[in-house]
């Protein structure tokens, strides 16, 4: 399967080869505040499987543990476009809303549900992880 996506303005772009590795919903309160909404859609897939084309942007941000998380942005539109953790090397977690076609994301986990917000209801029959998918 061959999947690709963009950031808003299209500056920074990227092909990805084969199947999606995991599909989940983060509701931890980073990254509510780089969505700029209740929670952030990703999915992972292995370092080899994505292209990216155009330059990227990257916050060196610090999970609750005290692990680095880095998210890229588009420094153009300020989209986020994928996180990387030097915790899970050889893997990209891309932004689901940058991808064109959605239709193959089915998130199979829910974590950080502890800070998710009171009116996001999550459907309990998708697992749910209180903290960090450990």
């Amino acid at each position: 399967m061959t999947m690709t996506g963009h950031c808003l303005c299209g500056a920074v772009s990227y092909t990805i080869e084969g199947d999606l590795q995991m599909c989940g919903v983060c509701h931890c309160k980073n990254c509510q505040r780089q969505a700029g909404s209740s929670y952030s859609v990703l999915f992972a897939v292995a370092d080899d499987q994505i292209k990216i084309s155009g330059d990227l942007t990257t916050y060196e941000d610090h999970a609750d543990s005290g692990n680095v998380v880095y998210r890229h942005f588009c420094g153009t539109c300020g989209s986020p476009v994928k996180t990387s953790l030097p915790t899970q090397p050889g893997m990209t977690y891309i932004k689901a809303g940058t991808l064109d076609d959605t239709s193959v994301l089915h998130p199979q986990v829910h974590f950080w549900t502890d800070s998710k917000q009171e009116w996001v209801t999550v459907d309990e029959n998708t697992p749910q992880i209180a903290k960090n998918p450990g």
